[in-house]
């Protein structure tokens, strides 16, 4: 049986889906991370000063990726 061929169209670039994965994949991850800190809080009975402080360094962590991200595209447009 020979072997099965598929058209040499790409539907996106490699960059494309790089940057469509990296989105979603994050997302899921944050999302993830923000699951874990919550059911750790919990368990531990961290109270709401505990929680805050727990979720208060996820969301440094979360603020510091985005800013990365904003600061990236920023200096691509003034090097361009």
């Amino acid at each position: 049986m020979p072997p099965i061929r598929f058209s040499h169209k790409l539907i996106m670039t490699e960059k494309e889906f790089t940057e469509i994965s990296l989105t979603l994949g994050l997302t899921f991850g944050i999302s993830y991370m923000l699951f874990i800190v919550y059911k750790l809080a919990e368990e531990s009975k961290a109270g709401k000063y505990g929680m805050m402080i727990l979720f208060a360094g996820l969301g440094l962590g979360i603020f510091g990726f985005v800013a990365k991200y904003g600061i990236k595209l920023y200096l691509a447009s003034q090097l361009a």
